[in-house]
């Protein structure tokens, strides 16, 4: 008996290439940043800070390297001086390979080109978390299209499964276009592709806002095999309500991917968390997913203390790859990812620190006095 007939919920149209015929299980697409975390302090009166690199993209290919021990890959291009070099360094401390960096020249003061960094408090209690971000005019957001070799990427090194997002779409409109010819190139090798709307205010305020990203985002759904959102990411007028999301029951989840999927029948998987703040320091935590007309509903964390929530969506869509290239099952795999972003919220910093047997151990459920 196979993986997926045991879990009992297949996905038929999600073809994986043969590991043996890849270099990379996992390639992500997206921007690297450094990031300076005040810890128990606030920005404004901070004088030392920790610090980490992270990016939506990203996270999802270390998440998948350190705690699930994938052959990860980043493409991203970062200025050559020591703020750059500082990022690539934390990236190889998470195992990711960083062979497909684009490297670009520092003129000395950063008017050409410059890396990204944000400032991040992580909020308790009633006081919520503030970030500050510092990211015009970075290497990656001036990415075009033609300066990756995309076909020796996919084609002669192997990739397996591409991830990338909205994130990487909304730095430009040259880099939406880069979005666009990789994942054409994945399409044309066989690649599963996966992508994580992840709407971010700040980056589509001088692209249109909600409407100008749900219009890249439904030009490039045609691409996905497997997206991470709800409807209101494709759907201008659909998908959140002032008192929440509008699919937090499984019969609302199951309907509204349903219309999802009529609408973009390439979509294989639907997939997205809820999240139910209480306060900076303790939300609920569950997700969806869906395939082939039947949805599911994964484990639910009622009370989940946190400690930095920053990439626990980025850790969620980790598990639920994880789980969907070594053919566990839908909702296994929508456990796995839950889980794991659950776990990772509980630690400092973008990125995931766990490893597998500890996300399986809170999958099993001998948490009880957390999972409902």
């Amino acid at each position: 008996m196979n993986e997926e007939t045991k879990h009992g919920d297949s996905i038929p149209e999600l073809t994986l290439r043969p590991a043996g015929e890849c270099r990379w299980d996992v390639l992500s697409l997206g921007e690297v940043m450094l990031r300076f975390d005040p810890g128990e302090d606030r920005i404004v009166g901070a004088r030392s800070f920790r610090v980490w690199e992270g990016g939506g993209e990203y996270n999802v290919a270390r998440g998948l390297r350190r705690c699930f021990e994938q052959r990860t890959a980043i493409v991203t291009a970062l200025v050559d001086n020591p703020i750059g070099r500082l990022v690539e360094d934390l990236i190889l401390q998470g195992g990711v390979d960083t062979s497909h960096i684009l490297w670009r020249v520092f003129d000395g003061v950063g008017n050409a080109s410059r890396n990204g960094i944000y400032f991040l408090e992580r909020g308790f209690g009633v006081r919520p978390g503030t970030g500050v971000m510092d990211r015009g005019h970075t290497a990656i957001s001036q990415l075009a299209p033609g300066q990756v070799d995309w076909d020796t990427i996919f084609g002669t090194e192997g990739v397996r499964w591409f991830h990338t997002g909205g994130i990487m779409s909304a730095l430009s409109e040259s880099t939406t276009e880069v979005v666009r010819e990789a994942m054409t190139a994945a399409r044309r090798h066989g690649t599963v592709i996966s992508f994580d709307c992840n709407y971010r205010a700040s980056l589509w305020s001088t692209r249109g806002g909600r409407q100008g990203a749900v219009a890249i985002n439904r030009s490039l759904a045609p691409l996905v095999d497997v997206l991470f959102g709800h409807e209101g990411d494709l759907v201008a007028t659909a998908g959140l309500h002032s008192h929440g999301p509008a699919w937090h029951t499984l019969p609302s989840f199951t309907e509204m991917a349903g219309r999802m999927s009529a609408e973009f029948p390439n979509l294989k998987v639907i997939a997205s968390t809820v999240r139910d703040p209480r306060s900076a320091s303790r939300n609920g935590w569950g997700g969806f997913a869906s395939t082939q007309g039947r949805a599911y509903e994964g484990i639910h964390f009622s009370e989940l203390d946190i400690l930095d929530r920053v990439g626990g969506g980025d850790s969620f869509a980790a598990g639920l790859i994880y789980g969907l290239l070594h053919h566990k099952g839908l909702k296994w795999s929508l456990d796995c990812g839950i889980a794991h972003g659950a776990l990772a919220m509980t630690t400092p910093g973008d990125a995931s620190r766990m490893r597998l047997h500890e996300v399986e151990s809170l999958m099993s459920g001998k948490q009880r006095n957390t999972i409902r």
